[in-house]
């Protein structure tokens, strides 16, 4: 067996690849075969070849993992001028974010399919380009309702570059490799959230929020000439899917009775909804409970992406291939409910008056572990699938972002005088996350197999 065989053999163990139905099983053996016979015969391209097209990919995949960021985090600071300007409520208001993260999650049902029948350009080019169309309606939309809609048509389309950049990794890396390419994406797209409010800050100081839309209309224009000249096709047309929509549902559901493969779709999901919960919320927590400015509170969301792409290198350059990604993920899932419990009791007042300091230093623990969770669980996930990359990235991204958008509607409820509702969501997402890892993915129970069958 190759390298590259076992480590993904070592990662799933003997269940890996294998969902629970036998019908599926079946056809995934044989989509495996078939996949390895045609890798086996395809030209291998000189090793200078290769590094120069795997750097125009992952700058290319990378500029297409940032847009989820730039145009969510990009925004955050103008998210109290957009409550003055358009007349409306926090709550409101935080429905711009839902709305788009409901649309990139639900898009994702859709694009991820596409791309396993047409490849992965034609649906990528489609979307740049109605994110574009989107983007600009917003920055002239004169009402709360159009801008709310809006938004969901730039999630909706902006979906296309999340769920086929990782489609794009699942075709060309596996096992080990891969996990290692999502925490280098991690650097490249964790550059966004640092510069993303600090851009949204500044624009603030000379025009209004407006002119945040403007600037991510020009990058959506930029990428999506970036991404028609310079990204090529990495789906070959023997290995996509012919079918229509019936089929594009029999390979989710599918993949759904995978009990593993669910098991880490959920617990991505839940850990990324408190991730959310701390990006829609904070804006209100920083500045309008512990009064800084919309310069301040960019400085602070910047600092803690930094934390967040040094934690991913770390994960990505040290403890991948050293450590399993089982451990790893568990490590961060518990640092993340720890910082969730201690936001808790500093919001709720259990530890007496706390000021800006202590809660910033909690929010930047949660956010840098994120980095132990999500390129982990995205890598363990696709691991099990090969047949049907761009509809397993679909799921992923769905999951997702469905439970982002419910995390960020639930931290307004409690109106925006009090960090309570954002720490509460926060700490039931990890332990649901937990929950999940522990009840449905069942790593030692794998690696006792593994042991077993060794032995």
């Amino acid at each position: 067996m190759s390298e590259r065989g076992r480590t993904t053999r070592d990662q799933d163990g003997p269940e890996g690849h294998i969902p629970s139905a036998a019908v599926t099983e079946a056809v995934t053996d044989a989509v495996t075969e078939e996949t390895a016979t045609a890798a086996a015969a395809a030209p291998v391209p000189p090793p200078e070849a290769r590094r120069s097209v795997g750097l125009l990919v992952t700058l290319v995949l990378g500029g297409l993992t940032a847009v989820p960021p730039l145009s969510i985090d990009m925004y955050l600071p103008a998210l109290p001028e957009v409550t003055d300007a358009l007349h409306a409520s926090a709550a409101t208001v935080q429905l711009t974010l839902t709305a788009c993260l409901a649309g990139m999650a639900l898009g994702q049902l859709v694009v991820g399919p596409m791309s396993d029948k047409w490849g992965r350009r034609r649906p990528l080019i489609v979307g740049l380009l109605v994110y574009v169309v989107a983007t600009a309606v917003c920055a002239f939309a004169p009402t709360i309702e159009l801008l709310v809609a809006f938004r969901l048509l730039q999630g909706l389309a902006g979906a296309a570059g999340i769920v086929i950049a990782r489609a794009v990794v699942r075709d060309l890396y596996d096992g080990v490799d891969m996990a290692r390419f999502f925490s280098t994406l991690m650097l490249i797209s964790g550059v966004a959230p640092v510069i993303a409010p600090l851009i949204g800050g500044q624009v603030l100081r000379i025009t209004d929020w407006r002119g945040v839309f403007y600037i991510l209309t020009a990058i959506g224009v930029v990428l999506t000439v970036v991404v028609w000249r310079m990204l090529p096709e990495t789906l070959a047309p023997e290995h996509r899917h012919s079918g229509g929509t019936v089929e594009a549902l029999r390979t989710m559901r599918g993949l759904l009775a995978d009990r593993v493969f669910t098991g880490y779709m959920l617990t991505g999901g839940f850990a990324f909804a408190a991730l959310f919960a701390y990006i829609s919320a904070s804006p209100f927590v920083i500045q309008e409970i512990y009064g800084a400015s919309p310069q301040t509170y960019s400085i602070l969301f910047g600092v803690n992406s930094i934390g967040l792409v040094a934690v991913g290198q770390i994960n990505g350059k040290i403890l991948v291939g050293r450590v399993s990604l089982d451990k790893v993920l568990a490590v961060g899932l518990a640092i993340i409910t720890a910082a969730s419990a201690a936001l808790l009791l500093m919001s709720s007042g259990v530890l007496g008056e706390v000021g800006l300091v202590p809660i910033a230093v909690g929010l930047f623990v949660l956010m840098s572990a994120m980095t132990l969770c999500m390129p982990n669980t995205n890598a363990l996930a696709l691991m099990r699938t090969r047949h049907a990359a761009g509809s397993a990235s679909a799921l992923l991204g769905t999951s997702s972002f469905l439970v982002g958008a419910l995390a960020t509607s639930l931290v307004g409820i409690a109106g925006e005088h009090t960090a309570v509702p954002m720490a509460v969501v926060q700490l039931a997402c990890s332990l649901v996350a937990v929950g999940c890892f522990v009840g449905l993915c069942r790593p030692w129970r794998r690696q006792a197999d593994v042991k077993g069958a060794e032995s």
